[in-house]
């Protein structure tokens, strides 16, 4: 049986890929030494916190913070601050469509993205972006 946090991480991780279906998304991958022409977007497990725990029934509340690395080259006609906006957008648009993802979560947001610069020699200047989404979720045991 998966748990209630790897099913929630791994819906996200199929929401936003569905919204990006040009950019290469994986979860907890290495820093990327790559960017496709598409984007790249890294999930990673995050943080879930200390829950908040009410008694009969037993239930373990989470306010689960997981990081979301995105990151983009320009294309030939939109700058890489035009492209990675537009990802993030897209990202954004996913999260709001369904804030439960699909009835796993009670509550899903997009916290704003810290954005960056990337710069490989030899190669074209990139743009990143750092992001936080919060999942709300309440689950009978902290392993499952």
């Amino acid at each position: 049986m998966t748990s209630k946090r790897e099913t929630i991480l791994d819906a996200l991780t199929a929401r936003i890929a569905a919204a990006l279906p040009g950019a290469e998304v994986k979860r907890n991958a290495a820093k990327a030494e790559r960017i496709g022409p598409g984007g790249l977007v890294i999930v990673r497990d995050g943080d879930p916190g200390e829950p908040e725990v009410t008694l009969s029934p037993v239930s373990y509340l989470y306010h689960h913070r997981i990081a979301v690395e995105v990151a983009a080259y320009s294309s030939a006609t939109l700058s890489r601050e035009a492209v990675l906006d537009g990802m993030l957008a897209a990202i954004g648009a996913a999260i709001a469509s369904d804030r439960t993802l699909g009835g796993l979560s009670d509550w899903i947001e997009a916290e704003a993205p810290l954005t960056a610069d990337v710069e490989t020699l030899g190669a074209q200047p990139g743009r990143t972006a750092e992001l936080t989404v919060l999942a709300v979720y309440a689950t009978p045991d902290p392993l499952t």
